[in-house]
C-alpha cells in the first residue's frame, strides 16, 4: 500500500533574513507599498472629522464677513456665526474642506488627463507634453555626458591605484559641494538656456558616478585577476577581459541608481536661467493655484523615473540572464505579465482557429468525391 505524501508546508515565515519571498506574496507586498500611502491620502481627503481645517461657505446668511464660495478657518467661521446669532442675525452655513493645496486623489487623477488636454492659458506657452519632453532631453543630455566621462574614469580608478590616488581625493572633496551652488557660474559661462541646466545635472551626477563605479570595480574577485595574471594577461587584457566583464552587471545597476539621482537635480537645474520644462509647468500651475496639476506633474516625474528603472531592470535581465537565477519576479514585472497574459491567450486562440482545417463545403465536393471521367 502506497503512502500518500504529506501536503507541502506553507511558508509562514514573513521575515526571513535575506530570504526570497514567494511570487504571490512578493506581488501583494508590492501592491501594498502603493496602496498604503494612497489609502492614507484618501482618509485625510474624504473623512471630514479627521482633519478638514477649513469651511467652504455655501450660504453666507446675514454674516457680513461671509461670501459664498470662500474658504476660511473653522474657528473663524464658528466665531462669526456665534456673533451673528447673538445679534439676532441668520448664521451662515458651509462644509468642511481641506486647503486647496491638498486636493483629493480623484482630483489629481482627473488632472492627469486634463493637464495634457487643456491648452495653455497664454499663447506661446508650452503644453505639458512639450514641457515633459524638454525635461527628458535635459536629463538625458546631462546623464549621457556624465556617463561618457564618469564610467571610464571610475573603471580606471577602481582598477589602478595610480588613477585612484590621482583623481579620487579631489573628487571626494568636490562631491560635497552642492550642485545648485554653481548655478550662477553656469549661467555666466553657458548662458540662460539649456546648457547650464545640463551642466548642473552633470555636476550633481559625475562625481558620485566616478566613486560609485570605482568602488564596484574594486569588488571584482581577486582570484580571477590572479588567474589571468598567471596565464600572462597584460594590463589592458586584465581590464577588458576580466575586470569589465566581471563588474559590468553591478555597473549597470549603479547606472540605474545614478539615473534616479539625476532626476532629483532636474527641478533645481530647470530654475536656473530661463525656467523651462516640468519645473516651469509646476510653477505656473502653483501660481494659478491649480494644485491638482502640480501633484499630477510631480507624480508624473515619479512614474517616468519608475518606468525607466523597470525597463532598465528588464533590459538587465536580458543582457545578464544569470542574474535572474533564484530571484522571484518583481512586483511590476508580475503585474505586466498578468496584464499581457489574457492578450497572449487570445492571440494563441486566434492562431489555433486560423490554422485549423476548414470544414468541407457542401457546394464544392472534395476531389475524391468526383467520379473519374469515362
Amino acid at each position: 500500500m502506497a503512502l500518500s505524501s504529506p501536503p507541502p508546508k506553507r511558508d509562514s515565515d514573513f521575515l526571513g533574513l535575506k530570504k526570497e519571498l514567494p511570487p504571490r506574496r512578493n506581488w501583494l507586498l508590492g501592491a501594498a507599498s502603493f496602496l498604503l500611502p494612497l489609502v492614507l491620502w484618501a482618509i485625510v481627503s474624504y473623512v471630514p472629522w479627521l482633519w478638514h481645517p477649513l469651511v467652504h461657505v455655501i450660504d453666507a446668511g446675514e454674516v457680513e464677513m461671509f461670501s459664498e464660495g470662500m474658504d476660511l478657518p473653522r474657528a473663524d467661521f464658528d466665531r462669526a456665526n456665534a456673533q451673528a446669532v447673538a445679534e439676532g442675525l441668520a448664521p451662515g452655513s458651509g462644509t468642511r474642506v481641506n486647503p486647496v493645496y491638498l486636493p483629493a486623489p480623484h482630483e489629481v487623477a482627473r488632472a492627469f488627463y486634463t493637464a495634457f488636454t487643456t491648452p495653455p492659458r497664454l499663447p506661446g506657452e508650452p503644453w505639458l507634453h512639450q514641457s515633459l519632453w524638454h525635461s527628458i532631453k535635459v536629463i538625458a543630455s546631462g546623464f549621457l555626458l556624465s556617463s561618457l566621462v564618469g564610467v571610464p574614469l571610475g573603471i580606471l580608478c577602481g582598477s589602478f591605484r595610480f588613477f585612484s590616488r590621482l583623481h579620487e581625493p579631489f573628487i571626494e572633496f568636490f562631491r560635497y559641494l552642492p550642485a545648485p551652488a554653481f548655478g550662477a557660474l553656469c549661467v555666466a559661462m553657458l548662458g540662460i538656456h539649456d546648457a547650464p541646466k545640463v551642466a548642473i545635472i552633470f555636476i550633481g551626477t559625475f562625481f558620485q558616478q566616478v566613486l560609485v563605479i570605482a568602488n564596484t570595480v574594486r569588488k571584482v574577485d581577486p582570484g580571477l585577476i590572479e588567474a589571468a595574471q598567471t596565464l600572462g594577461a597584460s594590463r589592458r587584457k586584465l581590464v577588458t577581459r576580466v575586470i569589465i566583464p566581471s563588474s559590468i552587471p553591478e555597473i549597470f545597476t549603479d547606472m540605474r541608481i545614478l539615473l534616479g539621482w539625476a532626476w532629483t537635480y532636474l527641478i533645481v537645474a530647470e530654475i536656473i536661467g530661463a525656467t523651462s520644462g516640468l519645473t516651469w509647468f509646476i510653477n505656473q500651475q502653483a501660481r494659478y493655484r491649480n494644485f491638482d496639476n502640480v501633484y499630477a506633474a510631480i507624480c508624473l516625474i515619479g512614474f517616468i523615473g519608475l518606468g525607466t528603472d523597470i525597463l532598465l531592470a528588464k533590459l538587465g535581465t536580458m543582457i545578464f540572464p544569470w542574474r535572474r537565477r533564484n530571484r522571484g519576479p518583481s512586483f511590476l514585472g508580475s503585474l505586466i505579465s498578468r496584464l499581457i497574459k489574457p492578450l497572449k491567450k487570445s492571440i494563441h486562440t486566434a492562431g489555433s482557429t486560423a490554422s485549423a482545417p476548414a470544414p468541407p463545403s457542401k457546394t464544392s465536393p472534395a476531389a475524391s468525391d468526383i467520379p473519374p471521367s469515362a
